[in-house]
């Protein structure tokens, strides 16, 4: 089956929103084996939509619509659907409920407005919006499928796992292939570095897909592989995986879309370790992205921002000569923060960010982006040298990614040298 995605709204077209709407759902429906082959975004306009409708309906199977459902008076998208499938608005009793709850929960009042988001096309199925007031719009005609969303992505998102894609897997029960989609995400190794290391593409793939996917934080390598049978298609997967894995396993830390931190803490939990974070350059970003996640408590003791000098000494010991003689973004200083924090919170871990951010701050000894990163335990401390870019907030993104690696890495036995 084929599919057109798109999204209307003018804060898109203008940059004002990211589309993330689009890319959320293309993901979605790749999973399941839906083929996307366009992606368009059309402004608040009642022409532009019409046409957009007409055009992506003549040339897909399966049109999916996020934005303009709201209560607003830009929000034009039910009423050019009403128009386009020449059908009329109904009271849905359902979707009034949904309303009249939500809206209590959170202290309000229902208006005429939101009465009127209980109106839908009559020809419509409507999936319930149980995060928000505005439900959503499933339409089967001519052999076409039609299906109109909010454009709040948390909104969008729960009626793709609880409604769309449900009843989209059960239209494709008789498809006569199987397509088996996995990702593997790497850090701490570049896009280039990483396709020399895999070696002979064709022989690696064997009639597979790989692509490479790169970011601030590393690559993803996502793998397609298309076969006769589910069966076939797992055991292909899985021996490109492990071909992969074989060339380059030191680098991948997650096969699926699990986040840096999501890993660590599992692995931390999951050995009964706790970690301390003393973070300079850093802020406090490592820490929150470690408490980011629910039951943080049980491995995470305690962050501190030992931003100045100052702090470094009182806090966590930092010699005042390390300081004077290497400075504080120093491989000295930075085993002695880890060295500090362990010390002092009684982990088995502890771990150190110092570095220069910029835009000021450097020399020509030290650049912007110079960051040094610290690890301990009762018997080893050890740091490492990075050099990033020369942008402030991604510098801090970066050294927090490296940060968690060597955490990850010193769990798993991994070396820290490559």
């Amino acid at each position: 089956m084929n599919a057109h995605i798109v999204t209307i709204g003018d804060e898109i077209l203008i940059g004002q929103t990211l589309n993330t709407n689009a890319a959320y759902i293309g993901e979605q429906l790749t999973k399941i084996q839906i083929d996307v082959k366009k992606s368009s975004v059309v402004a608040d306009s009642e022409e532009a939509i019409m046409k957009e409708f007409k055009s992506c309906l003549s040339v897909n199977d399966i049109v999916f619509v996020t934005g303009g459902l709201g209560p607003t008076h830009d929000d034009i998208t039910r009423t050019c659907i009403v128009k386009f499938f020449h059908t009329q608005l109904i009271k849905n009793k359902e979707v009034f409920d949904d309303v009249v709850s939500f809206l209590s929960k959170h202290g309000r009042q229902i208006t005429k407005v939101n009465e009127d988001q209980a109106l839908v096309p009559k020809i419509a199925d409507v999936i319930r919006n149980e995060l928000g007031t505005a439900p959503g719009i499933w339409i089967e005609k001519d052999n076409k499928i039609f299906v109109a969303m909010p454009g709040v992505p948390f909104e969008m998102h729960k009626m793709m796992q609880s409604f769309v894609i449900p009843r989209l897997k059960e239209k494709l029960v008789n498809l006569d292939y199987s397509i088996k989609i996995s990702t593997l995400q790497t850090t701490g190794i570049g896009e280039s570095v990483l396709f020399e290391k895999l070696g002979d593409l064709t022989e690696l793939l064997n009639g597979g897909k790989l692509a490479f996917l790169p970011s601030q934080f590393g690559v993803k390598l996502r793998i397609t592989v298309r076969e006769k049978t589910e069966e076939m298609a797992n055991n292909k997967m899985s021996e490109i995986v492990q071909s992969i894995r074989s060339k380059a396993g030191r680098y991948i830390f997650s096969n699926e879309d699990e986040p840096l931190e999501e890993v660590v803490a599992r692995l931390l939990k999951e050995r009964g370790q706790t970690i301390a974070i003393a973070e300079s350059c850093t802020g406090g970003y490592i820490s929150n992205l470690l408490t980011n996640i629910s039951g943080s408590s049980s491995y995470y003791e305690r962050g501190i921002i030992s931003y100045s000098n100052a702090s470094k000494v009182e806090l966590l010991k930092v010699n005042e000569d390390t300081i004077s003689q290497y400075g504080a973004v120093s491989i000295e200083v930075a085993r002695q923060m880890a060295e500090g924090v362990k010390s002092i919170s009684g982990t088995d871990i502890g771990l150190s960010v110092t570095g220069i951010m910029g835009p000021t701050g450097a020399s020509d000894n030290k650049p912007i982006g110079l960051v040094y990163i610290g690890i301990c335990d009762d018997k080893v401390c050890t740091a490492k040298k990075f050099n990033f870019g020369d942008d402030r907030i991604r510098n801090k993104q970066r050294a927090s990614q490296a940060a968690l690696e060597m955490v990850r890495r010193y769990i798993l036995g991994i070396s820290f040298d490559e």
